[in-house]
């Protein structure tokens, strides 16, 4: 199904967060202010979300690496399954970490953000 309306989800719920981030938290101290931003931050992860492109590239990792999901992938780790083949189950990781990094935590993985240890 596709929404052709205006406004769309992704600009509700940015205009919620909004809300929140501004005339909430403006108007709010203590542990309203504190959760105020709490749910803009939720609301701001469900907008990236919803305006992803980009989640095909964990899901072709996952296929890459002969699984259909992360519960089945992480299934066999845990058994053993891969552990001939660490150096191409990380690099695969990498990208869905990294997938998972982008919508919850932009700039997560831009230089000086955080350490990237390298195996």
């Amino acid at each position: 199904m596709t929404n052709t309306g205006r406004p769309t989800a992704a600009e509700l719920i940015a205009a919620v967060a909004e809300f929140l981030e501004t005339e909430v938290r403006a108007a709010t101290s203590g542990s309203v202010n504190f959760h105020a931003l709490v749910a803009a931050n939720a609301l701001r992860i469900v907008e990236r979300e919803l305006l992803d492109n980009t989640s095909a590239e964990p899901a072709a990792a996952l296929r890459e690496l002969g699984y259909p999901d992360e519960p089945t992938l992480a299934a066999a780790i845990r058994t053993g399954e891969l552990d001939g083949r660490s150096a191409e189950v990380l690099a695969r990781l990498r990208t869905v970490v990294g997938h998972r990094l982008a919508i919850s935590h932009p700039g997560y993985a831009e230089p000086g953000a955080a350490p990237n240890p390298t195996p």
